[in-house]
């Protein structure tokens, strides 16, 4: 009933059967048993395969969960022996499952114990297993389970929705929402499954009704993000700042008001979304989100907040004051108390840190971020952290293969976790890099990425900067210039904070614009290269190491286009 093999120790512990272990050397000194460094384990599989099957198949489902209810009352002692016990106790229950109860009270036990085997497995970032234990837990709870055990019955909904997201499953996900908005008796209490929604939403082609959900469950919770004057805005927040040193900032109180935590969550979704298809909508949920933090103390989110706001005023040219609060941020994550949004934080930093420290030694972070995502269970930033590193390493001319087999992967992961959004992206990265290597192979878009392109900006705007890169290696002229233009096009309204990207485009959007001024003598394609030209210069400025280069090739460039060849 245990396996191929047990420890001795475990055989001896208090609550099973005295005779299990005279058998035990019976069967050693028959042969059918090995016993090894105090370990016993059958001779071959297809022995324990025979011994098991003599035991009739509703018999064995009792013993397995008699074993799971007798080995629950050793859950007392030693942490990493009580985890042990947990699981070998509730894999028990389970393998006998609901039939095997004997005792009504046992279904409690047995849904109770899944729980807490599932959060147990959510801490070792196993969302795979938490949510088979979150399940079985919810398959021994009985009719009107909602009435008589309403706090149970939310955990467990409440969690396993949780790893439904993660792990990608959104048949599931789907299920679990409208089960607890039907049961759930207060609005606070669906407020977890609602964010869980959003965040599916977001990940899709319906990004936009996400956005429109988060804020319309922000109104209810009284809390309004919208606003018109960006700049006074800021000038608010940066006098709401001015009033705190960064140790003050580091050192405050955790929030503990529950619905301006929650609240908290929805704004932190919110700038992943609204910083795709709605920019200049960004800057009034980071503003929030500092106000919020300074109001009420420090949440999970609170180091999200702060990263943003530090991408926004480097995005405005403030690339030292920008870097001195994502530093904060960063700092930020060990003082919350969770690390839950790390992954995005970490994202969020290092593409400002790109602007200061040296872009070959930012590439680490992102493996970090990712580390910190897949822990948290937030696979959307785990997968953002590799599309980011895949776009790095390519700018800080790293190997194309080596780029291309984490693309692959980047993409695998997308497809099983259902990022869509961010799989389109990495298959635009992939047919870049495909055809400089040869390979020449096109992405293959499903119905809802083909949705994504025409609905989303972001999205929309990397495939032409993307196509216009590959069409100008290639010397394709028309080809560049059609899907340039339409890049050019898409430049108000996108991005709002500062990325990388940023610094990419503008290099070879500047490469771009000259070779297309030689070509046809307008004077608009010149203008265009001399801004992309005082962007690198800028930069270069605050990292010489990453950005000068690219600026003297595009002062080369001009100086070509202006036929001064001896300058080029």
């Amino acid at each position: 009933c245990f396996g191929a093999s047990s420890e001795s120790a475990f055989v001896e512990s208090q609550g099973l059967d005295r005779n299990i272990l005279k058998n035990l050397e019976i069967a050693v000194a028959e042969g059918f048993v090995d016993k090894i460094n105090d370990q016993y384990r059958f001779a071959h599989d297809r022995i324990q395969e025979a011994a098991y099957n003599t035991i009739p198949a509703h018999r064995r489902c009792i013993i397995h969960f008699k074993y799971g209810i007798e080995l629950s009352s050793l859950l007392i002692g030693d942490e990493d022996v009580i985890t042990s016990v947990l699981f070998t106790a509730v894999n028990q229950l389970n393998l006998g499952g609901p039939p095997a109860v004997q005792d009504v009270s046992h279904y409690i036990t047995a849904a109770r114990l899944n729980l807490r085997a599932g959060k147990k497995a959510m801490e070792m970032s196993d969302y795979e297993t938490a949510y088979s234990y979150f399940d079985s837990g919810i398959s021994f709870l009985r009719k009107k389970h909602w009435q008589e055990h309403y706090a149970l019955s939310l955990e467990l909904y409440s969690l396993v929705a949780k790893c439904a997201l993660t792990n990608g499953d959104h048949t599931s996900l789907k299920f679990l929402i409208a089960e607890v908005a039907a049961k759930a008796h207060f609005f606070e209490d669906k407020l977890d499954v609602l964010y869980f929604e959003t965040c599916a939403l977001a990940y899709s082609s319906r990004l936009a009704e996400s956005i429109e959900k988060g804020l319309d469950i922000l109104s209810k919770l009284g809390i309004e993000v919208q606003g018109t004057n960006v700049e006074a805005r800021v000038q608010e927040t940066k006098e709401l700042l001015s009033a705190h040193t960064g140790d003050e900032i580091l050192n405050s109180r955790q929030m503990a008001d529950p619905t301006i935590i929650i609240a908290m969550k929805f704004l932190g979704k919110l700038e992943t979304g609204m910083t795709q298809i709605m920019s200049k909508s960004v800057p009034h949920v980071t503003f929030k989100i500092i106000e919020l933090s300074l109001t009420h103390g420090m949440s999970p989110v609170s180091p999200l907040g702060f990263a943003y706001y530090g991408s926004y005023l480097a995005k405005q040219g403030e690339i030292n004051e920008g870097y001195h609060y994502v530093k904060l941020a960063l700092s930020l994550l060990d003082k919350v108390g969770s690390r839950e949004n790390a992954g995005e934080v970490i994202f969020v930093c290092t593409q400002v840190k790109s602007y200061v420290e040296p872009l070959q030694a930012t590439l680490e972070y992102h493996h970090e971020g990712y580390a910190a995502a897949m822990a948290s269970g937030d696979s959307s930033q785990a997968v953002i952290n590799l599309l980011a590193l895949n776009s790095s390493s390519f700018f800080a001319g790293a190997n194309l293969q080596r780029i291309q087999e984490q693309c692959d992967n980047n993409i695998q992961m997308c497809e099983e976790k259902k990022q869509l959004i961010f799989m389109v992206q990495a298959q635009q990265v992939q047919r870049t890099l495909s055809k400089l290597i040869g390979t020449g192979e096109e992405p293959k878009y499903s119905s809802e990425g083909r949705d994504i392109l025409a609905s989303n900006s972001s999205v929309l705007r990397s495939y032409h900067y993307q196509t216009a890169y590959v069409s100008f290696i290639f010397r394709s002229y028309d080809d560049t210039i059609e899907n340039i233009e339409k890049y050019f096009d898409l430049q108000q309204t996108t991005w709002g904070n500062l990325f990388l990207a940023h610094a990419i485009h503008a290099f070879h959007t500047g490469l771009i614009s000259f070779w297309v001024a030689r070509k046809s003598k307008e004077q608009r394609w010149y203008q265009r290269g001399n801004q992309s030209k005082l962007a690198l210069r800028k930069w270069a400025e605050s990292s010489q190491w990453t950005f000068e280069n690219k600026w003297y090739l595009l002062e080369a460039e001009e100086s070509f286009c202006n036929n001064d060849v001896e300058a080029a």
